[in-house]
């Protein structure tokens, strides 16, 4: 359940939880948690070289829509230097190379800091099961909804040449186990063969920004439960 109420004044809302603790919660064995709305949560993102969800998060910040603080955008590439430092945030190149994947991750990890959220905008790097531990905070992924067909390089292209009618974009928590994470929300759009495969991708790029965004800001308004391998989304 999830219950949206008025808060109490700020100066008794300790005694107001310390007695739901005691008088209620402890007599039906809940399991509980009260979540501030007025607390703005700290997020980080990492991208690569697509920035379409990148610059649609950023739109969202700037137009107080996603009701968090953007801290810092780390890529490993580094196209997106001008978008991100003309709104005031920090921006961080790493890249990743070639066996020193460990060095990469451990740098992306200090830049980051402390935040309650890490939103991988088409981070198109995989993050180790100790980058995720050390990480310390939940972190979402976004990729199109074709798995487990058309792994790999380009996708669109692939789905293209057998005539996919659907096409949709898939949001979940990240996990050790890749794309394995508890789903929080997807979407689909209709193709037809009149489209090429670079329309395919434009439309694709939507589906992808509008799923990332939504999953995000359900997140954020503590909307989430996850039970099991698998979400409760409450909308």
């Amino acid at each position: 359940m999830r219950m949206v109420f008025d808060a109490v004044p700020a100066e008794r809302r300790e005694e107001i939880y310390g007695r739901f603790a005691e008088e209620i919660a402890r007599r039906f064995e809940m399991d509980h948690r009260f979540a501030e709305s007025e607390e703005r949560k700290r997020v980080a993102i990492m991208v690569s070289r697509e920035d379409h969800c990148l610059s649609d998060l950023l739109w969202r910040w700037r137009s107080g829509e996603l009701g968090a603080e953007v801290t810092a955008v780390v890529s490993n590439h580094a196209e997106h230097d001008d978008q991100v430092t003309s709104l005031g945030l920090p921006f961080h190149h790493v890249p990743v190379e070639a066996g020193a994947k460990a060095e990469a991750e451990a740098r992306a990890l200090e830049l980051i800091g402390e935040v309650d959220l890490l939103v991988l905008a088409r981070y198109m790097q995989i993050l180790s099961a100790g980058f995720l531990e050390r990480l310390g905070a939940p972190a979402i992924n976004i990729h199109h909804s074709f798995l487990p067909a058309f792994v790999g390089a380009d996708p669109y292209h692939r789905a293209h040449e057998r005539g996919v009618k659907l096409i949709g974009a898939t949001a979940h928590y990240v996990t050790p186990e890749l794309d394995a994470g508890p789903i929080i929300e997807q979407d689909v759009g209709r193709v037809d063969h009149a489209m090429s495969a670079e329309e395919m991708i434009a439309a694709g790029r939507d589906i992808e920004a509008m799923v990332l965004a939504r999953a995000v800001r359900f997140h954020l308004e503590h909307r989430v439960l996850i039970n099991g391998g698998r979400t409760v989304v409450f909308r």
